[in-house]
């Protein structure tokens, strides 16, 4: 008996390692968001550079992530919600992995932007950056939690940024349109929309994976606010 209840402990021990590299993860990539918003901000090359770097420490923790995950799925054959929580642990890790990936995306932008002319700011992307930066710390927490109901309020918040999306493409549209020599700042911004909007649809899938872990329901592509 105390061999089985040793066993267990040490398999709920590696199950918060688990949860704290992933949250460690979280913490970066959402650092890597900040930090290239920053260097867009003032046109910093240099800043831009230490983003681009910093994306190898993501990568590395999903690779001890998915190692951690292999291992407890071989050696512990977990049940239900354990099973759960390390698969979804394994997409989780690649979901932040590729945050990371969009953040670099954003740094790569302030090369072609920092030896044009200064232009107009347009606080629609600096509300998305905040947005998603939110969604993504909180999806997270909830993820550590097992907070179902807090997930599903991530996922409401999706849709402002979608909005937000939407209304500086618009505003950009009319901004080449008046002026041809805007093309290419405005292209480069529009490009930053996208990939902040796409950080906060892999927000959404994390907080999806929430919902799924504590109730064992698929909710992606479907209803999630009437809990039916």
């Amino acid at each position: 008996m105390i061999p089985a209840m040793t066993g267990q402990r040490h398999f709920h021990e590696e199950l918060a390692r688990l949860k704290a590299q992933l949250l460690e993860m979280s913490s970066l990539a959402e650092e890597l968001v900040g930090r290239a918003m920053e260097a867009l901000a003032a046109r910093d090359v240099e800043m831009a550079e230490e983003v681009v770097q910093g994306d190898k420490a993501v990568d590395a923790l999903e690779v001890a992530v998915d190692d951690a995950c292999i291992h407890l799925l071989a050696l512990q054959q977990p049940m239900a919600r354990d099973l759960r929580l390390i698969t979804m642990a394994m997409k989780i890790s690649n979901d932040l992995e590729r945050v990371g990936d969009h953040a670099v995306n954003i740094a790569e932008v302030v090369e072609h932007l920092a030896g044009q002319a200064a232009f107009a700011e347009f606080p629609e992307i600096d509300e998305m950056a905040r947005l998603a930066r939110e969604m993504l710390s909180d999806a997270l927490d909830d993820f550590v939690r097992g907070d179902a109901a807090a997930a599903r309020d991530v996922l409401k918040r999706d849709d402002r940024v979608d909005a937000l999306h939407e209304s500086l493409f618009r505003i950009l549209l009319t901004h080449m349109m008046e002026d041809p020599r805007r093309i290419g700042p405005c292209m480069s911004l529009f490009l930053v929309s996208r990939n902040l909007e796409r950080i906060a649809d892999l927000a959404t899938n994390i907080a999806e994976d929430v919902v799924f872990l504590v109730e064992g329901r698929n909710i992606k592509h479907g209803a999630f606010l009437g809990g039916e």
